[in-house]
């Protein structure tokens, strides 16, 4: 396995799980190569990292709001069902 294959050999979901740890560098160098690699080939996950960090910013600054009812939940199933319609994708 080269190089490159080797950074890209890390899925959606794995870098979703190590978002907040990637934004606070508590990664190893080799997952923070991973990761910033496939952040810039996986438009997906590079909105996913885009919201995650504005949302960190906009809670650091103190102006915070109230999300509506249920908005958790129905952006966790939106995000499985993603997940679920890109994994069969990389398996070919």
């Amino acid at each position: 396995m080269d190089r490159q294959e080797h950074l890209l050999d890390i899925t959606c979901q794995e870098v979703w799980r190590e978002l907040t740890n990637y934004m606070e560098s508590d990664v190893t160098a080799e997952l923070r190569e991973q990761i910033a690699q496939h952040l810039s080939m996986c438009a997906h996950c590079r909105a996913v990292y885009d919201g995650s960090r504005n949302v960190v910013q906009l809670l650091g600054n103190g102006k915070t709001f109230e999300m509506p009812s249920g908005f958790s939940r129905r952006l966790y199933d939106r995000l499985q069902a993603e997940l679920r319609s890109v994994q069969p994708a990389r398996l070919s």
